[in-house]
């Protein structure tokens, strides 16, 4: 299955931006591919005005969230690709979404069931180790 994060991403933002809020992201910096201001960049992670007031050309697409966007007075294009979005949420009240990795194999994780490296405990014998299970997949969303 493609990734739920795009399509939780732009409907959160036409929630908070009807309401009235200011949507922010907050962006984990140190993804490859992320493009933001270095300046602005604290700990590994920056939050990002994404209003429509704040921003030009904002797109939220299913691979990344692009946009123009001023930063003391100098524009800058910013790019951030989705699996660099950790949260969204309104500036005024902090409702939104935090987001967790997805099921499924990424980058750095080999997807749920997947045991850490390290003995196996499912069997094995002459044909190596028993097939892995998977299971569901389930997060708790606060």
């Amino acid at each position: 299955m493609t990734s739920s994060r795009p399509y939780l991403l732009r409907a959160l933002w036409e929630w908070v931006t009807d309401n009235g809020f200011t949507p922010h992201i907050l962006v984990d910096a140190t993804v490859e591919g992320v493009v933001v201001p270095d300046a602005f960049v604290d700990q590994g992670k920056i939050t990002l005005n994404v209003g429509p007031s704040a921003v030009q050309a904002l797109n939220i697409g299913d691979e990344a969230v692009a946009f123009s966007a001023r930063f003391a007075g100098n524009p800058m294009d910013v790019f951030v690709p989705m699996q660099a979005v950790l949260a969204v949420y309104a500036r005024e009240n902090g409702q939104g979404m935090m987001f967790g990795s997805e099921p499924g194999p990424g980058p750095e994780d080999d997807g749920p069931g997947t045991p850490p490296d390290g003995p196996d405990d499912g069997g094995g014998g002459e044909n190596g180790p028993a097939p892995k299970r998977k299971g569901p997949a389930l997060k708790v969303v606060k």
